[in-house]
């Protein structure tokens, strides 16, 4: 089984899929993945190299800040950006799961939603936060203002449309223990 495990930035979906790992559960992770990917697949070096300029790469190397200035408040730049990433990270994501031998794998996507990759998995997990718990994450994690953490989350569905999509909610508000609801999915999986 291929489950997707998503939520807004500052839900806290990593910590979560570490408590999946404890229980021996392969986790493909989308963001990290993506970043190699930036770096390594020839297909995307040339799209970006094409889109936005030699500069975006320095040293054979994505120039992250370069890029980020590009997209940073276009939003027509940033959906071309995830239109040149997106296919080639869902694809590495299915074959990586095609791999797995354990009865299920998570695949833990911050745009699971968004990009549409959540049509291939059989369920989908959203881990949801109250949005000024997130935002305090976020800063706290990132070394950043609130104003710049709301302009991410401004970028991403809320929790309330993807609330809809998804199959099984994970309250992490720092309050609901964790282990009980993470065990019970896992129990749930696993038949």
């Amino acid at each position: 089984m291929k489950i997707g495990i998503t939520g807004g930035i500052g839900s806290g979906k990593t910590f979560i899929c570490q408590l999946f790992k404890a229980l021996a559960v392969p986790v493909y992770n989308a963001d990290d993945e993506a970043k190699k990917l930036m770096n390594t697949d020839l297909r995307i070096r040339e799209s970006l190299i094409a889109t936005f300029g030699e500069a975006t790469y320095k040293d054979g190397m994505l120039d992250r800040a370069f890029l980020a200035q590009q997209i940073f408040s276009d939003k027509e730049k940033l959906d071309l950006v995830n239109g040149i990433v997106h296919p080639i990270v869902i694809q590495a994501a299915k074959d990586w799961a095609e791999q797995q031998k354990a009865r299920y794998s998570l695949k833990e996507a911050a745009l699971l939603f968004e990009s549409g990759s959540y049509k291939d998995l059989d369920y989908t997990i959203l881990v949801t936060a109250p949005l000024s718990v997130r935002v305090q994450r976020v800063m706290e994690r990132d070394g950043v203002t609130e104003e710049q953490v709301m302009e991410r989350i401004s970028k991403q569905l809320t929790d309330e449309e993807k609330i809809k999509m998804a199959d099984f909610i994970i309250i992490n508000d720092g309050i609901t223990p964790l282990l009980p609801q993470v065990w019970s999915l896992h129990q749930k999986f696993l038949k």
